[in-house]
């Protein structure tokens, strides 16, 4: 989380706990063989199988900081700092995505229209929009605006997918970011393969982003560094292989042209009974270097998280330790979820040379008699912030020595189970950062609401 942009809310808590629920997984190894279905055999036609969906998202936040003003607005031509920022949007996306022509070689598209109004529109309130209200020049709110959200062109071959143009996509390198009233997407080609049983492979290559909370397409650049640099590419690959049921792998590396290569290895492995007790064990490493013509400066980061599941009937408890090697921030790209890491909060405890330890509970209450209901709280400390021995201009760390912060957050979830309203969720959280002088998240509360209506039209 920067000062300016808070990050996901206990989104790590939640998926391990959700992972933690699964079946008790067999340990058997699963020996690679081609599959033995191929998907485009089943291709229906391109009218045949369309769809038309959406959904709906009402996002309000109400943020207060309690030590330094870390908001502010504009009011006759001069900055004016405030303690708080209010933000409450309603983002709508009515997406389309027809089947695949039969053939050896299906084509298929998707088309997804954004929309967002704001609901609280402010001046002062909305504190300049940051990434959650879009402002004009003046730092109004827009009140309300539209644009093309996905875009693009598919083509099938057996179990093989290439798309072209604007899309969404999840990996642990570049991932979009949902955690608004609307997503992000991305503009480029990529490749998905699974054309074994238990081996797939992605790749991509993509020149803009579309953020959140903006009409337009941007460059990428990155999420932490002061420099207003932008790169004109990012390119990735990689294979996801599960050689059990119970143990899943994955190898990718990225460029972000003449910034970095990152390179990431993720292992998860569940064992165990949950009707007893089952562990899910969660490791996730990036390694990042400059390359090109290194625009950031000299970056050599090694960033690694540990997390421990343990699962009894609703109850679960998880550990998680995480610790970046580096004398700059683990960084990412900006307006990308790029970050699979176990202590990605309200802050991302991703400081130079930053160590954090988080302990969290959830509780499904499936097993009591309410299914879709769950409450997590967990706790967070970073320790060990230093930047002192950073030696480049493009992250302001050299102030950070011996930073720390802690986080507290408390949550609740519910979605429906049937009826006209199927799949709605309502989610609450409340967090707490509290930080030391020069640990850039700072110190603040921040109170989400948010439910979002999933709807079929076709």
């Amino acid at each position: 989380m920067r000062k300016t942009s808070t990050a996901l809310l206990a989104v790590s808590i939640t998926t391990l706990g959700a992972m933690a629920h699964a079946e008790n997984a067999s340990q058997a190894f699963v020996p690679t063989t081609l599959s033995t279905t191929h998907a485009q055999d089943g291709a229906k036609g391109f009218i045949e199988d369309q769809h038309l969906t959406g959904s709906t998202r009402n996002f309000y936040a109400r943020e207060r900081s309690t030590r330094a003003d870390l908001f502010s607005y504009q009011k006759d031509g001069q900055k004016v700092p405030t303690n708080r920022r209010d933000t409450w949007t309603q983002g709508t996306l009515l997406n389309y995505t027809s089947g695949f022509t039969e053939g050896t070689v299906g084509i298929g598209t998707e088309v997804a229209v954004y929309n967002e109004v704001a609901l609280e529109a402010g001046h002062a309130r909305i504190a300049g929009g940051g990434n959650r209200t879009l402002t004009d020049s003046n730092g109004d709110a827009v009140d309300q605006w539209s644009k093309m959200g996905l875009g693009n062109i598919k083509a099938r071959i057996s179990n093989s997918t290439l798309t072209a143009g604007r899309q969404s996509m999840n990996t642990p390198v570049i991932a979009y970011i949902g955690n608004r009233a609307l997503p992000s997407s991305f503009n480029g080609f990529s490749l998905l393969s699974e054309e074994f049983n238990n081996l797939s492979f992605q790749a991509g290559s993509f020149d803009r982003v579309s953020p959140r909370t903006e009409q337009s397409m941007t460059r990428f650049r990155s999420e932490y560094a002061s420099s207003t640099a932008t790169a004109d590419r990012l390119s990735m690959a990689g294979v996801d292989y599960k050689p059990s049921k119970a143990l899943t792998t994955s190898f990718y590396a990225s460029d972000l042209e003449d910034f970095w290569k990152q390179y990431y290895v993720g292992i998860t492995h569940d064992v165990g009974d949950t009707s007893i007790v089952g562990l899910t064990t969660g490791f996730n490493y990036y390694k990042t270097k400059d390359s090109g013509q290194s625009k950031l400066g000299a970056i050599d980061n090694d960033t690694f998280s540990l997390s421990f599941t343990a699962t009894h009937l609703a109850h679960s408890l998880t550990f998680a330790y995480q610790e970046v090697a580096g004398n700059e921030y683990f960084d990412y790209a900006h307006e990308t979820n790029g970050i699979f890491l176990a202590n990605s909060l309200l802050s991302d405890f991703n400081g130079p040379n930053e160590k954090s330890f988080q302990i969290g509970y959830v509780l499904n209450m499936a097993a009591y008699g309410v299914p879709g209901l769950k409450f997590n709280v967990y706790e967070a400390r970073g320790w060990g912030i230093d930047g002192t021995h950073y030696a480049g201009t493009a992250y302001d760390v050299k102030k950070m020595d011996g930073e720390k912060h802690q986080e507290y957050g408390i949550g609740t979830s519910y979605t429906l189970q049937n009826g006209p309203l199927k799949d709605t969720s309502v989610r609450a959280t409340y967090t707490t950062h509290r930080a030391s002088e020069n640990q850039v998240d700072g110190s603040l509360n921040e109170l989400r609401l948010v439910t979002t209506i999933p709807f079929n039209i076709l």
